[in-house]
């Protein structure tokens, strides 16, 4: 088998299930004797921090949610056991159930290097806060409330807020992940 006839294709698959779809497609593939045809299948994601309880946690998000990346020659019957897989909805086309288009490389190492690149950067975190805007408190003593920037200190990560607790309204200096933009 040619290395150079396999091209990575886009799998739409049902939002939120794509680890277990992977999975299947995995344990079909091998099933069916088809693991010479299909050399890797990824599930690009993200790490987003959160504070839960006073703790801060990670948590792997789905960067494309819905979608899965195969790299694959979709030759004989790989385009039909990989449709048949539960969960998946079909390949990334031109029509609706037409033959699958590949995605070109410089897109796959686009996607590959973002992915890349949010692993070893996962503390860097850009400013997603600005001065004036409403936020709303997620976690601490003051969980619920709402309030205005009055201030953002960049290199400790936190927001001084000022908050209108009975009436008056208080400053509060909270870190990033313990507010969240009002909607």
């Amino acid at each position: 088998m040619a290395e150079n006839t396999k091209k990575w294709y886009v799998v739409r698959a049902i939002s939120g299930k794509e680890k277990k779809i992977k999975k299947y497609i995995e344990d079909e593939i091998l099933r069916n004797g088809l693991k010479d045809y299909v050399t890797q299948i990824l599930i690009p994601t993200e790490k987003v921090f959160q504070i839960r309880n006073g703790k801060k946690m990670s948590k792997e998000r789905s960067f494309f949610p819905g979608y899965i990346l195969v790299e694959a020659d979709l030759s004989g019957e790989v385009p039909h056991v990989i449709r048949g897989v539960n969960g998946v909805i079909g390949f990334l086309g031109a029509e609706k159930g037409g033959t699958p288009l590949p995605i070109r490389m410089a897109e796959v190492n686009r996607i590959l290097g973002k992915v890349d690149e949010l692993a070893e950067t996962e503390e860097e975190m850009t400013i997603p806060y600005i001065v004036g805007e409403s936020i709303k408190v997620i976690d601490g003593p003051f969980n619920g409330f709402v309030g205005t920037i009055e201030n953002i200190n960049e290199e400790k990560r936190k927001l001084e807020v000022m908050v209108k607790i009975f009436g008056r309204k208080q400053p509060l200096e909270l870190s990033f992940l313990q507010v969240e933009k009002e909607s």
